[in-house]
């Protein structure tokens, strides 16, 4: 690959530059001879019209390089330092670099725990000014590391910073062996072993005394006066790089590749070999670096892992220097794995380049004050790493930004919002179904590709009993309020056919459809209509589902999801802190409700209520059945309904009996024709039943969250804590569940109907005419229709806006419309066959998208693992409908699940959605002390208390819509109030800056783009610390009035609006090279 230099606005390619270096010319004249570039003080190139910009320079490095062979790759730096063992000198592994430093120490008994590099700046200044005078080979082609010690002795001999006598002395100590952390000594290596001082110790202590003294191998002694050393009879081999050295011999035959610390590094990544040393009688210290033109293994144990070689460093001083040595390593081994300097290293044409990359480095370094830390600390990794792309990125004339921090794109409002670009109103019938089909159709086959992963597993078991058991409880509550027209068996039914079908053709699959409790009132306010009107519930339900089909596909024909892009936040998260909310309270009640059923008793010591048996009256009608005497007394009985007619015992037989009633037991007094009577006979105190399902409430829940978040551990290796965390919800229900096996308690069990047939009626599908219903109400079943599609809609698209969040990022793109069609034919099923409707659940989807939630596994020591976004596949989801429609079938299995476990996966889904959620990390502000209050972006540019009011606003809203669902004679307007909150956050837009409105919620459309035709924007020059760049440099935006502080710097507002009118008549600004 040749480059093209240009030089005073001349351009000389790479073979001129070769021809001028290696060619001689004698008596020729050269016209237009190039003139040769200065190098300024400030370490850059630059010419009388050009001024050195580090960043500047580096972006047109970076953007303008593209060829395949300096492509950037993963690096790995590795610290080598000299070092003596035994009476011999060998290259003794110290520090390494994946991301973040480890260092040896203990002895050299262990790593240290990966930590942020800490670098003096004096050393990184000192480090720059000697890379300025060494040699910086590029693109060196060599298969040897004899052949790079060669180069290097070669560039230092010619530029007169090393002695030629010197040369065999260098090379020889270059040329040992290394020694690796992982690998062990010989037993017969380890005798008259030294105590040696890790690295560790070097950085922390500043001993200034003897150091140990290198063998007389390595010494000027064993050089004679004409600069050779002694020789063997492989000499000649060992200096043709062929032959290994014998004390580099005796290392490499023990050394193993570290294949365990080989799946920490990136694929594809090659290695910076740095090594440094002190070396007897040296001088003056040489320094070097190269770049090879194609990555090789150069020598079998030089890297700890078995990678090939693209970098290599060498730094070797006097006696005394090896403290200043080994923090030149490290600072080159820091930069080496920084991405920016990292791709200059890769991409760099000659020293310029390289030194422009330092420089661009030193621009984003942060200072620490000297006493304000302690450098003997080692900084912990960050949770998150800020992005470096705004260091790649061209700089251009008018935008904002500092040295070290990211560039303000002028988008910045629209990036913002959650608008997805796809949602456009269109005149044209379908094109939203139509795009939608498209957009699918190429992921469809990697939907099923994509579930082949252990993960998706563990998702599928924990969302299906996360459903299975809102179907039963939604069932028995439909049961109840239609007179079971529809209970279990139907919920059920519908779960199976709305999961296969919106599974399979729907256009976001991860989004899970189940009950709601807006459509049981709704279900419950059209059963009720048709009962005081004596019509036929199911036929005129059938009409209403039709006419709903009809409102949703007039939705989908004339594109109307498009509308969703007018939902924000601030109603998303009332929506789904409500549905989150109702979950959990909803868990409690279950569990209370346990109690009820299996009573406790809080007062042992007191007297049981009596419950006595009666006498029967002999002067009515002979009483032979407790059901018989229940109607005629109108009095609860305890009589079992096992017991037989009474025939042996008549009146007369009674009056001849003396029996003393009140010590007559249940079964004995419903022998006699008699009842058992008094307040303690409806009550049955049963032992230990509630109290142990208050703690399997607990523990399920708490094992839950425990082995959820286990993957944030450090316990155990990776691999395990992340299966751990996957099948965190399975594992805690299979403990629960067998802790009441092995206790025998009788706690209440999951019921599911053994028999697939419908609760009521006689068969599945409904019949749309009745005698009993006039033909007009088929028309006027569009009026309760159009509260469905009101519903459907918002839960639907509601949920669909929450899953398909910039914040889960997914790639598969959104479907709205396609989504909306699906239901649709959904509810035209359902309603034919007399199921109840489904739609998304908003607490079931968010629970689907959390166990799909993939993280980085290759990641370096002491690097977090990063979300990379969500499982987007069909076949969970698939998997769920079609085990929903078998739990008939697996009812032996399922009865062995207690219901207090249920609930506590109940509550688990409640408050998992509500982790994460903006609104209630504003919630804990109110009781946050300012000092402990988390550095969240909302908090830093809006001030607390306007943040307090907009989230008390937002608590308003959630209340009404918790008062509105709750009481039945209003909820039927639920719907209408959560298109209320819509226009609730669009009022809101007239006590609140659009600047505030996009860090506390999402922007409406349009609102960004007027925002900024408002808006004026000054710009102040920042002057960073290249005297050369201060007025090219980044400047500051000082736009909002409230927020700005003028530093002392700035001058009156007059002469701002003069600076930059004259800044722009002149022209100045960043130029490029």
């Amino acid at each position: 690959m040749s480059y093209s230099v240009r030089v005073n606005g001349k351009t000389m390619d790479e073979s001129d530059r070769n021809n001028s270096a290696n060619g001689q010319f004698v008596g020729v004249r050269m016209p237009n001879r190039r003139d040769r570039p200065r190098v300024v003080s400030n370490g850059g190139p630059k010419d009388d019209s050009e001024k050195y910009n580090p960043s500047e320079w580096v972006q047109n490095l970076i953007n303008n390089v593209k060829s395949e062979g300096h492509k950037a790759h993963g690096v790995f730096s590795e610290l080598d330092v000299l070092k003596e063992y035994n009476g011999n000198i060998e290259w003794r592994e110290a520090a390494r670099w994946v991301k973040y430093e480890e260092v040896v120490e203990e002895g050299g008994k262990r790593w240290s725990k990966p930590h942020v590099a800490s670098l003096s700046m004096q050393t990184m200044f000192n480090l720059r000014k000697t890379l300025k005078e060494a040699p910086i080979i590029i693109d060196y082609d060599c298969h040897t590391l004899s052949q790079v010690i060669d180069k290097f002795t070669d560039e230092w001999v010619d530029s007169n910073q090393l002695d030629p006598r010197f040369r065999p002395h260098i090379r020889d100590v270059a040329l040992k062996g290394h020694k690796h952390h992982h690998v062990k000594r010989a037993k017969n290596q380890r005798r008259g072993s030294t105590t040696l001082r890790p690295l560790a110790d070097i950085m922390d202590e500043s001993n200034t005394g003897s150091r140990a003294n290198l063998p007389s191998s390595a010494s000027m002694a064993s050089i004679n006066s004409d600069g050779l050393g002694s020789s063997n009879s492989n000499n000649d081999l060992q200096e043709m790089g062929m032959v290994e050295s014998p004390s580099q011999s005796s290392i490499a035959t023990g050394w193993k590749p570290n294949t365990n610390f080989l799946r920490k590094i990136p694929k594809d990544s090659h290695v910076a070999n740095i090594m440094v040393g002190e070396v007897e009688d040296l001088p003056s210290r040489v320094v070097g670096f190269m770049r090879l033109k194609e990555p090789r293994v150069l020598q079998n144990d030089l890297s700890e892992v078995n990678i090939p070689t693209r970098f290599v460093f060498f730094c070797l001083g006097r006696r005394g220097e090896e403290e200043e040595l080994i923090e030149f390593g490290r600072c080159m081994g820091t930069m080496m794995v920084d991405d920016i300097f990292r791709e200059v290293a890769y991409k760099a044409r000659d020293r310029d380049d390289l030194l422009a990359g330092f420089d661009e480095f030193m621009e984003q370094v942060i200072v620490l004050p000297p006493g304000e830390w302690d450098p003997k600390i080692r900084l912990e990794p960050p949770g998150k790493v800020q992005s470096q792309e705004h260091r790649r990125q061209s700089v251009v004339a008018g935008s904002s930004g500092l040295p070290g921090l990211p560039l303000k794109k002028p988008d910045d409002a629209e990036e913002e919002s959650h608008c997805d670009p796809t949602l456009v109103m269109s005149k044209i019938p379908f094109k939203g179904l139509i795009d939608d089909i498209r957009r699918k159709v190429p992921f469809y086959l990697s939907d099923f590709k994509d579930s082949l992963h252990v993960q998706c597993l563990g998702s599928f078991v924990y969302v299906f009993l996360g459903t299975l058991t809102p179907n039963v409880t939604f069932g028995g509550l439909l049961g109840q309020a239609t007179d079971q027209y529809m209970g279990v068996m139907e919920c059920i039914f519908a779960a199976a056919v709305t999961g296969i079908l919106f599974a399979l053709f729907s256009g976001q699959p991860l989004n899970i459809l189940g009950s709601t409790g807006p459509m049981l009132v709704l279900e419950a306010i059209i059963y009720n209509l048709c009962k005081d009107n004596d019509w036929d519930f199911m036929p005129m339900r059938f009409w209403v589902g039709m006419w709903t089909v009809g409102f949703i596909l007039i939705i989908v024909i004339f594109n109307l999801s498009a509308l969703v892009k007018y939902i924000t936040r601030f109603t998303e998260e009332s929506f789904a802190t409500l549905i989150a909310v109702i979950f959990i309270v909803e868990a409690f009640k279950k569990v209370i409700e346990i109690g009820q059923d299996s009573p406790v008793n809080f007062n042992p010591n007191a007297p049981l209520p009596s419950c006595a048996c009666v006498p029967r009256d002999c002067n009515i009608t002979e009483i032979t059945t407790s059901a018989a005497l229940t109607a005629s007394t109108g009095i609860s009985t305890v009589l079992p309904s096992t017991t037989p007619s009474i025939v042996n015992y008549t009146c007369a037989d009674l009056a001849n009996m003396t029996i003393d009633w009140a010590s007559l037991s249940n079964d004995t007094c419903a022998m006699y024709g008699s009842y058992m009577e008094g307040a303690g006979c409806g009550v049955h105190y049963v032992a230990d039943v509630f109290f142990f399902s208050i703690l399997l409430f607990i523990g399920t829940f708490a094992l839950a969250l425990a082995f959820i978040d286990f993957k944030r551990t450090t316990l155990f290796p990776t691999m395990i804590r992340q299966r751990i965390s996957d099948f965190g919800v399975l594992l805690a229900i299979l403990i629960m569940v067998g802790v009441d096996i092995a206790v025998g308690i009788d706690t209440p069990k999951l019921i599911v109907p053994e028999q697939f047939k419908p609760t009521r009626r006689a068969q599945w599908t409904v019949n749309p005419f009745s005698e009993k219903n006039p033909w007009w109400l088929y028309l006027a079943a569009g009026i309760p229709a159009l509260l469905s599609t009101i519903l459907i809609f918002l839960d639907q698209q509601i949920t669909a806006v929450i899953v398909n969040r910039k914040e889960n990022k997914l790639k598969k793109g959104v479907g709205y419309h396609l989504d909306m069609f699906v239901v649709a034919i959904c509810v035209g099923i359902h309603s034919f066959l007399g199921l109840p409707w489904y739609v998304a659940a908003t607490v079931s989807a968010l629970a689907h998208i959390n166990s799909l939630k993939k993280e980085s596994e290759c990641t370096a020591p002491g690097e977090k693992p990063s979300f990379l976004g969500v499982r987007e596949q069909r076949v969970t989801a698939l998997g769920i409908g079609i085990l929903s429609g078998c739990a008939v079938l697996i009812t032996s299995v399922l009865k062995y699940i207690p219901m207090p476990v249920l609930y506590g996966v109940f509550f688990y889904m409640g408050f998992s959605a509500l982790r994460g959620m903006q609104l209630v990390d504003r919630l804990f502000l109110f009781v946050q002390p300012v000092k402990y209050q988390p550095d969240l972006p909302y908090v830093r540019h809006v001030p607390l208390w306007r943040i307090h009011i907009f989230t008390i606003i937002q608590v308003l809203c959630l209340a009404i819509l918790w008062v509105v669902k709750t009481i039945k004679v209003i909820s039927i307007g639920f719907p209408m109030m959560v298109l209320a909150t819509g226009v609730v956050r669009k009022i809101i837009e007239c006590f609140f800056q659009q600047r505030e409105l996009r860090w506390l919620d999402d922007l409406l459309p349009g609102a960004g783009k007027k925002e900024s035709e408002k808006s004026v924007v000054s710009k102040v020059p920042y002057k960073s610390f290249y005297s050369s760049s201060s007025n090219n440099g980044s400047s500051v935006d000082i736009n909002d009035k409230e927020d700005s502080i003028k530093p002392t710097f700035f001058v009156s507002d007059e002469c701002d609006a003069s600076i930059m009118h004259h800044r722009k008549s002149n022209g100045t600004g960043n130029t490029k090279l």
